[in-house]
């Protein structure tokens, strides 16, 4: 055996010339095991991202309308009991009775708005000159008197045909109602405008209750 042998190769490789014979090198096969596992583990990662994006467009879409109603359910405000309540508690116009009253110096001028008030629909009681009490002494367009319950009910009524008036509650006990003319009264609203105001008292506006329901 040569001396250019390598030790434990035997004769099959002895080497006789002067030079080493070509040895096939040996497979590298951690590499190929690194690939495959890199490669399996992109795998996952692309499957794993396209179960979240199924995810997103069908379960999580479920719940998110699922939760939807409860959201407005809690947020969504019910229009409040006492609007209709007020509504129905506002007399018409032809349920009030009006006594008018003039405390100014122009003369006719009590008859001339209690004809005013009886064409938009009021009842006309009692028509005259003011008591020594108002006569010559109210300032602004009007004083309107009742009892104490018709301050939030038939003077509020009659308080959308005579702008600026003043409503006043003393002790009388029946329902009807007085409207004293004052200096500062020109005349009735306009009639438009009067019925705007009266349309807005019998339907006002519901407004949304502090109170939020359950689901």
């Amino acid at each position: 055996m040569s001396m250019l042998t390598p030790p434990g190769m035997g004769g099959k490789y002895r080497i006789t010339g002067d030079k080493y014979p070509r040895m096939r090198r040996p497979r590298r096969r951690g590499r190929l095991v690194v690939a495959l596992v890199a490669s399996v583990a992109a795998l996952g990662l692309v499957g794993w991202g396209t179960l979240q994006l199924i995810g997103i467009f069908t379960g999580n879409d479920e719940k998110a309308s699922a939760a939807g109603p409860k959201a407005d359910c809690a947020t969504k405000a019910s229009p409040s009991a006492s609007a209709s309540a007020a509504a129905s508690a506002y007399p018409k116009p032809a349920q009030i009775t009006v006594n008018v009253f003039n405390a100014t110096p122009r003369a006719g001028l009590a008859k001339e708005t209690a004809d005013a008030l009886k064409k938009r629909g009021f009842k006309i009681g009692d028509v005259g000159n003011a008591t020594k009490e108002f006569d010559k002494k109210v300032k602004g367009a009007g004083i309107l008197l009742g009892r104490t319950s018709a301050m939030s009910t038939s003077l509020r009524v009659l308080g959308t045909q005579v702008a600026g008036a003043e409503a006043r509650a003393d002790g009388r006990k029946g329902a009807d109602v007085d409207l004293i003319i004052g200096t500062g009264f020109k005349s009735l609203t306009a009639k438009a405008a009067a019925d705007k105001a009266l349309a807005a008292l019998s339907n006002p506006q519901p407004e949304p209750s502090s109170s939020k329901k359950a689901c």
